[in-house]
């Protein structure tokens, strides 16, 4: 089968020949259909991840159709299509894994889908049994595929967080994450604003349900949602802590910063503010299996789906040295034939 390799840290994506995997005991063969290309696999090939091995097949977000069933695998039934995520497997046992919430599993090494387990940049991948999701009637595969990361991010996220019909919602970033938790806060019925460092993409962020649109190289971003009186979840989708931080002074009394976007360097935000306005600033690592049942309901639902570029698996270098070097725009899906 083909398949796109990162061989190391700061190496090329090659493609590379391999012979097709079969599935073992408790493992299920999914024949891809496309993966999202997501900001993850840069962060992989930077070597910002401590669980991270090479050489490993990236991707992780992942739509395809059952191709076979490992010994002890009784469902789904083959050609059954299916999605697959972040997280590849789990210990089954801590309390964690028996609440359902797999994702927060204490008792094993964490299996990470493209990061330490090959991912979908590849004609066919193994998933473990437990951890595919059947796709809902009427779901685009490749339109779709974002969903499983990207979707699931911003979707489980937003709940979390206390996002609800009503509430005030800023969505700071405009990239894949962002533009999903935009649309997912509108159809929750939430009030959005939209926070970003230029008005590139303010007719889309309106388009999608933004009422409120404020570019940070004209305005401080704290000050331009305190007049808009303020609100009660603040959502981080960029690459660094930072650009959460400076919203910070925008959240309402009960407010939550949400980051489901990152730096290296840590939060460091008044202890008084907390204390005094009961503010909380908190994380979601993606989902576990039943989130992503519940994202791909919610994003048929409400006919949310992302806008994407399907891309060729021989485009996935270049693609992903622009991702890299800050260039690329758009989501780009890798579509297989």
């Amino acid at each position: 089968m083909r398949s796109a390799v990162l061989s190391a840290a700061g190496g090329p994506l090659e493609i590379v020949e391999r012979a097709a995997p079969e599935p073992g005991p408790g493992e299920i063969l999914v024949r891809v259909t496309a993966c999202g290309m997501c900001f993850s696999e840069v962060n992989h090939l930077r070597g910002h991840y401590p669980f991270g091995t090479f050489p490993t097949v990236p991707g992780h977000e992942i739509s395809g159709v059952v191709a076979a069933l490992g010994e002890g695998v009784h469902w789904p039934a083959p050609g059954t299509p299916v999605g697959a995520g972040w997280i590849h497997g789990s210990c089954g046992h801590c309390d964690q894994c028996v609440r359902g919430d797999q994702i927060l599993c204490t008792g094993a090494p964490k299996r990470v889908t493209g990061v330490n387990t090959d991912g979908g940049y590849a004609e066919y991948f193994t998933a473990r049994a437990g951890f595919v999701t059947p796709l809902p009637d009427g779901l685009d595969p490749v339109a779709g595929a974002p969903l499983m990361c990207a979707g699931l991010t911003a979707f489980n996220g937003l709940r979390h967080a206390g996002a609800a019909a009503g509430s005030k919602v800023a969505v700071l970033g405009t990239g894949g994450v962002g533009t999903m938790a935009l649309r997912f806060a509108a159809a929750m019925g939430a009030r959005v604003a939209v926070v970003s460092r230029s008005r590139r993409a303010e007719e889309e962020a309106r388009r999608f349900g933004a009422e409120e649109f404020v570019a940070t190289a004209e305005r401080d971003p704290a000050e331009a949602l305190r007049a808009w009186g303020g609100a009660d979840v603040v959502v981080n989708t960029a690459p660094d802590t930072a650009t959460g931080l400076a919203a910070f002074g925008g959240l309402r009394p009960d407010g939550t910063l949400l980051y489901l976007g990152m730096g290296a360097e840590n939060v460091s935000v008044p202890p008084a503010a907390l204390v005094m306005n009961r503010i909380r600033v908190m994380g979601v690592p993606s989902g576990s299996p039943h989130d992503l049942r519940d994202t791909l309901a919610f994003a048929v639902a409400h006919g949310i789906l992302p806008e994407v570029a399907p891309v060729a698996l021989d485009e996935a270098p270049r693609v992903l040295a622009a991702m890299d070097e800050g260039v690329h725009r758009g989501r780009a899906v890798i579509a297989f034939p």
